[in-house]
């Protein structure tokens, strides 16, 4: 393997349950996002970029689709001699549930076999569901450096929003970890993790094996790997992320990360061509907007038709806006019709869902983000 004997496992496996219906059918790392892409694609797309060769995926809910998608591994580059992107399901055991994976670490623990066969120095272990951009080579030289035995990649969060997530309380000097806590009420760093991890393989096979006797474990790497390597007494080091990234586990968050492909300040350029996000390319015709139409601060994807008017939101391939209609402050995904008339405001409009003809959806004062996942009747 080319990059320093390093092979990814990506965790793709979660049910994604806070995006209702977006995911009643999909993954979420297969959920749309930006446009044209998936959410699978920034993950495969680091691996690529960052000179790593082999992936596997590791999926399980309603994974028809996303095994589909990442088969084979061409999107990414990821599809020559000696390379690949591996679709890996949970295996069917006897003495456990059935196709399923009982934890993160579960997960890697039943594809033990497909990890050895390529004898990794390093195993970059990463969840499937987030938005960001990371050179993985320059995390591994982190590691390398402080002869670690793992490396967890750590972005600073407001303090008032540490308590959501895994804690990495560290040697200011060092950036040893020291403690780690499980969305602590009380925390006392915002360090928080990413679910970004490299392990020494040789190190984390002996931990995954005791784990999967370990009848009192959740196999989990939080709640069971890492304190376990803390308590021993091994080398963990906190890696400081400083980019953008978006955990896009709910409605609010999803819709937040695509308004941030209007926000120049976010930090998140997907026109970069010197750290480029690959996805499946989807023939279609170009985008097509009309004279009479009005648009001001869009992101508008190829195959999109826009005769009304569209102000601060994205629309997906194929997404449609009638005349006379009005878009405002809204996401509209792969195929989504607004018919003339009508008015979209701070929604996401989901997947070849069709708003009829002067309905009125969402609200300018809303709090939350309302989710139109079914066809909306209009006036006939």
């Amino acid at each position: 393997m080319k990059q320093n004997n390093m092979l990814a496992m990506i965790l793709a496996g979660g049910r994604g349950s806070r995006l209702h219906e977006l995911t009643n059918k999909v993954a979420k790392p297969a959920v749309a996002y930006g446009g044209k892409y998936k959410i699978i694609d920034f993950p495969l797309s680091n691996c690529a970029n960052s000179g790593i060769d082999v992936v596997g995926v590791l999926t399980q809910y309603e994974s028809v689709l996303l095994n589909s998608y990442v088969a084979g591994g061409s999107s990414w580059g990821l599809d020559a001699r000696d390379s690949g992107v591996f679709v890996l399901p949970p295996r069917e055991k006897a003495d456990v549930n059935l196709n399923v994976y009982r934890g993160t670490a579960d997960a890697i623990s039943q594809n033990i076999d497909f990890v050895d066969s390529y004898d990794p120095e390093y195993v970059l272990i990463l969840s499937g569901d987030h938005i960001y951009k990371m050179n993985y080579s320059k995390m591994l030289k982190y590691h390398k450096e402080n002869n670690a035995d793992a490396t967890i990649a750590v972005i600073e969060v407001p303090m008032k929003e540490a308590s959501r997530f895994g804690i990495m309380n560290t040697d200011t000097e060092t950036g040893q970890i020291i403690e780690f806590e499980e969305k602590p009420e009380h925390p006392k760093s915002n360090l928080a993790s990413m679910g970004i991890y490299i392990f020494n393989w040789k190190l984390l096979r002996k931990l995954l094996v005791a784990d999967m006797k370990n009848e009192d474990s959740s196999h989990d790497f939080g709640k069971d790997i890492i304190p376990e390597m803390l308590n021993d007494g091994k080398r963990l080091f906190a890696y400081k992320f400083k980019g953008y990234w978006k955990d896009v586990g709910t409605i609010d968050s999803l819709w937040e990360a695509n308004m941030d492909l209007l926000d120049r300040k976010s930090g998140l350029d997907l026109d970069d061509r010197t750290w480029k996000i690959y996805t499946e390319d989807i023939p279609t015709f170009p985008q097509y907007i009309s004279e009479e139409a009005d648009v001001k601060n869009a992101y508008i994807t190829q195959g999109c038709v826009v005769e009304g008017e569209v102000k601060n939101s994205v629309l997906f391939t194929g997404a449609r806006v009638g005349e006379g209609a009005k878009v405002y402050d809204s996401v509209l995904m792969p195929g989504a019709n607004v018919g003339p008339g009508a008015v979209v405001t701070r929604a996401i409009v989901a997947d070849n869902v069709k708003i009829g003809n002067q309905a009125v959806i969402g609200n300018a004062d809303s709090e939350h983000i309302e989710l139109v996942a079914k066809n909306v009747k209009g006036v006939e």
